[in-house]
């Protein structure tokens, strides 16, 4: 049995896009510019008008030619009598895009941008304004706090960070306990993407605030994580092996447990991630079982697009031949997708939910409308996963 998930609001449509997409060209733009949330302090530029355009501005008058490199489309900066260069883009989709520079063919990022890890850089990211945003936005709420904890990996020798949110309540009664909420970023990005891009504390912070989630501790930490290599292996340059299954249930967990007042047993145990963290995540819960009862994929499943592929025919493994068994130990299992997913990924979900139709595996899924392999689809996960888990 499957459910039908609609709680995804969905994104407006601008007919103005359609004009441009039947043309082929850009009409001037609507000047109801401002600047974008995702601006450092002060900043006035790059800023977003209310068809979602984005407009970039730079002063450099040695230049000869500036592009604004967004969405996978890059748009020329015309330069002023000042040298000052300014462009706009088409209008994007809603959400959050990282995006750069390119200032003659050289990518930089945008110095009038807050900076983000993201595509495998510290570089520029912008908001452009959603339809359903309050779910996400900061609110006169009761707000928890994330917390960095590092800690020491024998298992990697080397020292590691992640992220914490303690909810509102945390700090008032010492000796109420929580459940955990491990939760894990995508590929080239790392355990500041939740906190910075997705936005995971004021989705929590909003949703405890409207009693639609449980009080939790949620842990975010990096996906990257390698066994240490001999001087034989790094010589002959031989690929590192992940072992971040074995670093989250041998060092991240037993270590949240023991700094973190959390209710250590399956129960009140949830494992989720996007992208390459949902393939992990799939992985994780197969052969730990014992450890989580509650299990979300974002844009990705056991069959993520570019890795050891693993089989949806042959997914069970031997471990979960009875449907009915898995359905008593998972008590939420959760898929979701953005419906402007490039096609390795709907493809990929789609293997995995007919896998789970045909072992009678109980799912929950849902869409973003309008929305692709970018924040916005993991954030509308994230909201419709986090009010499931964790209740009585």
């Amino acid at each position: 049995m499957k459910y039908s998930c609609s709680v995804f609001i969905s994104a407006a449509v601008i007919c103005c896009n359609l004009c441009f997409a039947q043309s082929g060209q850009s009409m001037a733009p609507v000047e109801d510019f401002k600047p974008a949330t995702t601006n450092q302090p002060g900043r006035l530029f790059p800023q977003v008008n209310s068809e979602r355009r984005v407009r970039a501005s730079l002063a450099a008058p040695q230049a000869n030619s500036v592009q604004l490199d967004l969405g996978g489309k890059k748009y020329a900066l015309t330069k002023n009598e000042k040298g000052i260069w300014t462009g706009e883009s088409l209008p994007q989709d809603e959400g959050f895009h990282y995006y750069q520079l390119l200032i003659d063919g050289a990518a930089v990022p945008d110095p009038g941008s807050l900076y983000f890890y993201g595509a495998g850089r510290l570089g520029s990211g912008i908001e452009i304004p959603a339809t359903d945003r309050d779910f996400y936005s900061l609110k006169a709420v009761p707000h928890g706090m994330i917390t960095e904890n590092i800690y020491f990996s024998k298992l990697t020798n080397s020292w590691r960070r992640c992220f914490v949110y303690t909810p509102p309540g945390y700090t008032n009664d010492q000796k109420r306990r929580y459940p955990v909420l491990y939760l894990q970023h995508g590929s080239f990005e790392d355990e500041t993407g939740w906190a910075m891009q997705g936005k995971a504390n004021l989705i929590l912070d909003n949703l405890i605030a409207d009693k639609k989630a449980v009080e939790m501790i949620i842990v975010m930490d990096n996906g990257y994580a390698y066994k240490p290599q001999t001087g034989m292996q790094q010589d002959n340059n031989a690929r590192s092996v992940s072992v971040f299954e074995e670093v989250m249930i041998n060092e991240i967990i037993p270590m949240t447990d023991l700094k973190f007042r959390t209710i250590a047993d399956r129960e009140h145990r949830a494992i989720a991630g996007l992208s390459m963290g949902a393939n992990q995540t799939m992985r994780i819960m197969m052969n730990n079982l014992d450890k989580f009862a509650y299990v979300a994929g974002f844009s990705g499943t056991s069959n993520y697009p570019g890795t050891d592929t693993l089989n949806p025919e042959t997914f069970l493994d031997g471990k979960f031949k009875d449907g009915a068994s898995v359905n008593k130990k998972i008590k939420v299992l959760w898929l979701s997708l953005g419906t402007k997913e490039p096609a390795p990924f709907p493809g990929s979900v789609g293997a995995f939910r007919a896998m789970l139709d045909r072992q009678k595996i109980k799912y929950a899924y849902a869409e973003s409308p309008e929305t692709g392999h970018e924040w916005l689809s993991w954030r509308r996960g994230l909201y419709g996963f986090a009010p499931l888990i964790f209740k009585n």
